[in-house]
């Protein structure tokens, strides 16, 4: 696993949250690509945890899906959460969303396919 100020800083803006036996990722919401949800605002989608989570579920099923039985979400409207026991599977999973975010054709893709929760 990569030294763990280097990977905060990797993933920033989320932030990773160590706990006793797994690790969360969290993101607060509105900071960080607001510009992805207004694509389908008509539809309801606000760019609130609820809505990152159904695009990081389509970005696991298509591009990590060997990482989908490790990978949990627990988002509520002003936060983003995505938390593991596998805290390497969790490094790998945020590393290539981040890199997924930053694609703006990429993410715009998969956000097609995201259900509004």
């Amino acid at each position: 696993m990569m030294d763990i100020q280097k990977l905060k800083e990797a993933i920033t803006p989320f932030f990773w949250v160590q706990h006793d036996n797994h690790a969360s990722v969290c993101l607060d919401i509105g900071t960080y690509k607001p510009h992805i949800f207004d694509t389908r605002a008509d539809e309801g989608f606000e760019g609130n945890g609820y809505d990152w989570a159904s695009l990081a579920q389509v970005f696991l099923q298509e591009k990590k899906p060997a990482l989908q039985e490790k990978i949990n979400f627990d988002p509520e409207g002003s936060m983003f959460c995505v938390y593991s026991s596998d805290l390497e599977a969790l490094e790998e999973f945020i590393l290539s969303f981040i890199k997924a975010c930053e694609d703006d054709s990429l993410i715009q893709d998969l956000f097609s396919r995201a259900e509004l929760d």
